[in-house]
């Protein structure tokens, strides 16, 4: 393992700032590519995605960036700016700023459906995909997790329908029933870890541009990417099993790992083994690549 460091800045997109952070090791490995990391949300900054720094320690590079409307980087007040083709000329920017051409490409939850999307738009130098908890059809995901929600005892049931049906979500009877929910299917460890409270506390009063993807679907695609890609998710994930296995049997020669003891943060519910099955997946695809 080596010694490593951070830098941190910020790159102009529109006239906006975007945050960065590399963690970069002391003797970068040679033949080891950057690891870019897309946090999820849309809205949650990168700070729960900590313990990917780690990755750092075996010689290569790890990228995060904040996307526009959260985190650490320009907020603009204006909801018709956020969309996911923003997102997705946000990453070009951010890979041709920082000199990223050839990359492993790791995303949680949205992250991953932006992953998928960069994937889809034939972006070269895209090594691997590595998709943890990503649906590929977010309708499927809100029906399989009001599913989820029927495990909840009934009166917390009501609760949440009631405010979701009556648009009373900042409602604090909603909120402490939507903790119960988050603590069964979204990060199961008590108490949450620091990165993961205080990305939550850097998300504002709503997920930017939630409403924008309701309607995304790209099951009908998947058979396009061509990358070799890791899916890994947990057995209790609001993201459920029935989700990955959609990508799964979508994505030709994918692999998937379930982490039986996570729910939607394996990365820190289960983390020696998480960055162990990372770790080894990208030394697979690039000893094969050396192969080719």
């Amino acid at each position: 393992m080596t010694a490593t460091s951070a830098i941190e800045g910020f790159i102009s997109l529109c006239d906006r700032q975007v945050w960065y952070r590399i963690i970069k090791p002391e003797q970068e490995e040679f033949g080891k590519l950057p690891l870019l990391c897309l946090h999820g949300g849309p809205g949650v900054p990168h700070d729960y995605l900590e313990p990917l720094e780690e990755i750092a320690a075996t010689g290569r590079r790890v990228i995060f960036y904040d996307q526009l409307g959260c985190g650490n980087s320009d907020r603009p007040n204006d909801p018709n700016l956020y969309s996911i083709d923003l997102f997705k000329e946000e990453l070009v920017a951010v890979r041709q700023a920082l000199n990223l051409e050839n990359i492993h490409l790791f995303g949680q939850s949205w992250g991953g459906c932006l992953a998928l999307e960069h994937a889809l738009s034939q972006a070269a130098g895209l090594v691997s995909l590595i998709l943890a908890s990503t649906p590929a059809n977010v309708q499927q995901f809100v029906t399989e997790a009001y599913r989820l929600m029927n495990d909840l005892p009934e009166e917390v049931q009501q609760i949440i329908r009631k405010h979701e049906a009556e648009d009373t979500t900042q409602s604090p009877e909603y909120k402490q029933a939507m903790e119960l929910f988050n603590h069964t299917f979204l990060c199961r460890l008590d108490p949450w870890p620091s990165c993961l409270t205080r990305a939550y506390s850097k998300v504002g009063t709503e997920f930017r541009g939630v409403g924008k993807i309701i309607d995304w679907n790209i099951e009908n695609r998947l058979t396009e990417i061509v990358a070799p890609t890791l899916l890994l998710s947990g057995r209790y994930d609001e993201v459920t099993p029935a989700c990955v296995e959609t990508v799964n049997k979508g994505i030709s020669g994918s692999e998937w790992v379930l982490f039986e003891n996570s729910s939607h943060m394996p990365h820190l519910e289960e983390k020696e083994r998480f960055l162990q099955v990372l770790n080894d997946f990208l030394h697979r695809v690039e000893d094969n690549k050396k192969l080719v």
